[in-house]
C-alpha cells in the first residue's frame, strides 16, 4: 500500500472556547487546511513548528517519542487542536516535529473521528458502517 494523504482542517480549540465565551470574534479563530499524511502506525497527531506557530497552539509538556527509524527524541506536546475531516471532528493534542517536517494524522484522532484507510483507493474515508455520525468503541 502506498502513502495516503487527506485534506484536514486544524483549528485552535482555545480560540473556539474564547468565541464561545464571547471574548473573541469567530472570524479571528486561527485555522488552516492541510494535506496530511495519514499514518495509522503513529498513535498521536504530529505537526511541525511552522503549523504550531501559525495556529498558536499552547505548550502542554515535553514527551519522548520513538521515531520511524527507531530513535528516541524529545518533543513538545501542544493542544488542544480540533481536527476536521469531512463530517467528522476530533479534539486532540499533537507532537511538534522540528522544522518543516511533514505533519501526520495518527491513530488516536482517526479512531475518534471513526475514519478508515481504504486500501484499494488509498484514501481516508468516513467509516461506511457509520456514514452520518462517528461511533466510538468504549470497550
Amino acid at each position: 500500500m502506498g502513502l495516503v494523504y487527506a485534506d484536514i482542517e486544524l483549528i485552535n480549540a482555545g480560540d473556539l472556547e474564547m468565541v464561545r465565551r464571547s471574548f473573541m470574534d469567530k472570524d479571528d479563530v486561527k485555522r488552516m487546511h492541510l494535506n496530511m499524511l495519514v499514518d495509522s502506525g503513529a498513535y498521536m497527531m504530529a505537526i511541525n513548528e511552522t503549523i504550531q506557530e501559525q495556529l498558536q497552539i499552547p505548550f502542554i509538556e515535553k514527551r519522548k517519542s520513538i521515531m520511524a527509524n527507531g530513535s528516541v527524541e524529545e518533543h513538545d506536546v501542544v493542544g488542544p487542536i480540533v481536527v476536521k475531516f469531512k463530517n467528522r471532528q476530533a479534539v486532540c493534542n499533537a507532537v511538534v516535529l522540528q522544522g518543516s517536517n511533514e505533519p501526520l494524522l495518527g491513530a488516536i484522532p482517526m479512531e475518534e473521528m471513526d475514519v478508515l484507510i481504504h486500501p484499494l483507493r488509498q484514501e481516508l474515508i468516513v467509516n461506511p458502517e457509520h456514514p452520518y455520525f462517528a461511533q466510538l468503541s468504549l470497550k
